[in-house]
């Protein structure tokens, strides 16, 4: 018998398929009675594959009791109540380093495109207003200072990406990085005081919620840029929108926010800023390399060997 397992949210469908081959899958996210599903079948699984954001709280994690595993599919593992799987002994996994790359390229994307104003430029070839006049003139990213707000894998990526073009790098994070060869600042607003761009890569989570708030952004000034693309929960969207309107911040790239998939709609209509839906790891390669891991680490468990990834 293969081991049976909780699915909570879908995950890149090739390797939802491939779940499927190699252990036996209940879709909570599917059930039309969830309450029915885990009273049937919840006495025998022994893991659970969730997303970054999909919730498998303290209840959930108490009402299986032959629980052994949560393979997470992404970095973050907001959703999970990973105190309650930790009482538990309850192995917990993510899938870092197989999206740095891409969330990486994102970052300096956003960092482009709201810098040279590219979706104003496309909207203003689009809607003929280049026959009657020129785009005013945008800001330079080559050889400015990238602060970088959280210096772990996907910050080093975007450092590296950074040197490219030049770009003088600083950083925050909880601690220094005696490895970085980039000045440390001790606080955000030190950083953005001293920094033309900052990216903003850090964990979400309480300790982290609101880390960018108006000090932050206003030490950034008229002429810095914001962005984005770590939990929309690090950012204070109310003073965001503030510092915005009054500009006392320049621009703002974003790809993620508080109440996702809700944006605050102030933001619609402001030409210094970049908006995506949630997509740093979102291509084809790198949601196929994050859905085999999260898959690999299932099978290595109930196999007897250790797992890929764990989260320390």
């Amino acid at each position: 018998m293969k081991p049976e397992i909780l699915s909570v949210a879908p995950m890149y469908a090739p390797t939802m398929e491939r779940m499927g081959r190699e252990l036996t899958v209940h879709k909570l996210f599917e059930a039309t009675d969830r309450t029915a599903l885990l009273a049937e079948v919840g006495p025998r699984i022994r893991g659970i594959q969730g997303t970054g954001f999909s919730p498998v709280p303290a209840a959930l994690i108490e009402a299986l009791p032959a629980l052994e595993i949560i393979s997470v599919f992404g970095v973050g593992y907001d959703g999970v109540d990973a105190a309650a799987a930790k009482r538990r002994g309850v192995i917990l996994t993510n899938t870092p380093d197989v999206l740095n790359d891409c969330v990486a390229d994102l970052a300096l994307g956003l960092v482009i495109a709201t810098a040279r104003r590219l979706c104003t430029g496309d909207r203003f070839v689009r809607a003929g207003k280049w026959l009657h006049g020129s785009l005013p003139l945008s800001t330079r990213v080559s050889g400015k200072r990238l602060g970088i707000l959280g210096l772990g894998r996907i910050g080093r990526t975007i450092a590296k990406r950074a040197s490219g073009f030049d770009m003088k790098i600083a950083y925050h994070s909880r601690k220094r990085v005696d490895a970085a060869p980039f000045h440390y600042y001790a606080t955000p607003v030190e950083l953005a005081a001293n920094s033309d761009f900052v990216v903003v890569i850090t964990p979400g989570g309480a300790e982290t919620r609101h880390l960018v708030n108006e000090a932050v952004m206003r030490a950034l000034g008229p002429k810095g840029i914001l962005v984005n693309v770590s939990r929309g929960s690090v950012v204070d969207e109310e003073a965001l929108v503030k510092c915005l309107r009054e500009g006392t911040l320049g621009g703002a790239g974003l790809d993620v926010f508080e109440d996702e998939p809700r944006v605050p709609e102030a933001l619609f209509d402001m030409d210094n800023v970049v908006l995506e839906p949630h997509v740093g790891s979102a291509t084809h390669e790198t949601r196929m390399a994050m859905g085999n891991l999260t898959v690999d680490n299932l099978v290595a468990h109930f196999s007897g060997k250790p797992v890929l990834t764990p989260v320390r």
